[in-house]
Order: C-alpha cells, then structure tokens, then sequence
C-alpha cells in the first residue's frame, strides 16, 4: 500500500481481502489510500447483508461491488439476477450505499432472445440505488464502443477500470495503459463529464 502511494495513486479498489477486512481498512487509510470500491461474491451479499455491510464499513467505502456473477446465455438468468441486485441495492441505499456491477465482454453477446445481458442489465438496474463499474477493456472487447457506452451511461458510473487493449496474430489481449489502442485522450474528459467519479488502474 505504501508503494502504490508513493507512485502517486490514492485511491484503489479491492478484489477480494485476503486479510480480515479491518486491518485491510485500517492500513490503507494509514497509508493515504482510499478504498472507492470492491469486488466481493454477490450470494454473500444476498444471503447476509449485514455482514457485508459491516466489511463494507470496515473498508470505509461506499460502493459494494462484484467483479463478475454469471457467463449465463438465458435472459431469465439476468432478469433473476438483476431483481436480487435491486434488493441489495435497496439495502446499500438505506446506509449511503450503492451496489457496483462490472462488466466483461460476455454480457454483450446476443442471447436466444436477440437481447444481450449487458441490454437487460442497463434497463433492469434501478440507477437510484446501482451503478456500473465499466471497464475499458471488456467494452471493446465485446465489441461495444467505450465513449457511446459512457455517454448512455451518464450518472450511472461511479468507477471506471482503466485497461488497455493491444493486438497480435493471436488477437487482443490486456495491457499497459498507453501500450494499446483504446484511446484514453478521448476516454478520460468524456469520463469526468459524464459523472464518473473514480478512476481504476487495472492490469490483469
């Protein structure tokens, strides 16, 4: 954590705690870091909010976020899935809360139903008490052009992951952020214009 503030970073987001989350909490604000998000299993969330609600604090952020739930092609899945993000959304707002979703590329594939998951997601969260933690890379990757998904998603970011995409003969693959093509000149100002509040390094 030391390391990461002194090259220059002071916010960052979790993916899992592999200590207990009041010394993960504890020693990030002793270093000068903020935690503005997380990536956490969502049955816990679902099944005993109140403990995850208490990790939650103990981080001292207020977005509680999952990184990943479902490769599911059936619309149903997405439409159960969303009616119990909505309950956990409704949860977080009672205490300043929101619910984060974050994105990959598969929620753009087209289902049986000619929708995407990514198509039910947008329309199915409630924007009062979810958001997106969109992610650079897997927008691109599915196909999807990162600058017009912002602008429809204005005010419904709160975190955006910052990964760039390059391209070999075998196609594209993760990268540093300036050694591919995604265009974060472009990216950035529409970003911050569009409501997004925090910015994500990501390298997987």
């Amino acid at each position: 954590f030391r390391k990461l503030r002194e090259m220059g970073y002071t916010q960052v987001q979790t993916a899992g705690c592999e200590i207990p989350f009041a010394d993960f909490g504890r020693i990030a604000a002793e270093e000068g870091l903020q935690i503005v998000g997380t990536h956490e299993p969502f049955d816990p969330m679902l099944e005993n909010f109140e403990e995850a609600l208490a990790n939650h604090q103990a981080l001292n952020t207020k977005f509680m976020g999952i990184g990943l739930y479902t490769r599911s092609q059936e619309p149903e899945v997405w439409y159960d899935f969303c009616r119990k993000a909505n309950e956990v959304g409704k949860k977080c707002a009672e205490h300043g809360m929101k619910f984060t979703y974050h994105n990959h590329s598969f929620e753009f594939v087209k289902m049986a139903n000619g929708e995407s998951a990514f198509d039910i997601l947008v329309r199915e969260l409630d924007p009062e008490t979810t958001s997106f933690c969109l992610d650079t890379y897997w927008i691109q990757h599915g196909g999807g052009d990162v600058r017009a998904w912002i602008e429809r998603l204005a005010g419904r970011i709160d975190i955006l992951h910052l990964k760039d995409m390059g391209v070999n003969e075998n196609g594209p693959f993760i990268t540093e952020c300036g050694n591919g093509n995604i265009n974060f000149d472009g990216i950035i100002p529409l970003a911050e214009a569009c409501g997004v509040k925090h910015f994500c390094v990501e390298q997987d």
